[in-house]
């Protein structure tokens, strides 16, 4: 029961972790636009969302809940676009695994009536379990996607 739970966060994870050239490149800090949302997260655990106003050589400033912050280059590890651009991809291919999963797993746990028992119920065989199990898995799914963030880093030092 756990291989199925432990192979669909690995799926999860690799759907969502960002694959870009350089990221290293201050300058690209230029691409944002002003009024955007970004999360600055600093070298000391400093982690700041807002949007942002401007970039210069040496720093960034953002509009933060608390007012405009300015970070210096040196103390920025990573800047971060907080649009989720890839909900509803992550919600399909997190519905039809979790449908698969769950349809192999309720195939899986049905079991036959023996000869040798008076009375039993198998009701639709293998096929009803499965498909209640590729349905749960499906809503389970579905929803595991809707609600994983996708947000893609701009800049990042290691």
């Amino acid at each position: 029961m756990q291989k199925p739970w432990f192979l669909l966060c690995i799926l999860a994870v690799s759907c969502t972790s960002p694959i870009h050239g350089q990221q290293s490149s201050w300058q690209n800090l230029n691409t944002l636009r002003p009024g955007e949302q970004i999360q600055v997260r600093g070298i000391k655990a400093l982690k700041i969302t807002g949007a942002f106003v401007n970039v210069t050589d040496a720093a960034i400033s953002l509009q933060a809940e608390s007012g405009q912050q300015t970070i210096q280059k040196p103390d920025v590890r990573s800047v971060k676009r907080m649009k989720n651009n890839h909900r509803l991809r992550n919600t399909l291919i997190l519905a039809g695994v979790g449908a698969g999963v769950g349809a192999g797993i309720g195939a899986a746990a049905h079991h036959s009536c023996p000869s040798t028992q008076t009375f039993c119920l198998d009701i639709g065989g293998r096929s009803l379990p499965a498909a209640i199990g590729g349905t749960v898995g499906l809503l389970g799914g579905a929803a595991i996607g809707a609600f994983i963030p996708t947000h893609e880093t701009v800049y990042s030092v290691k």
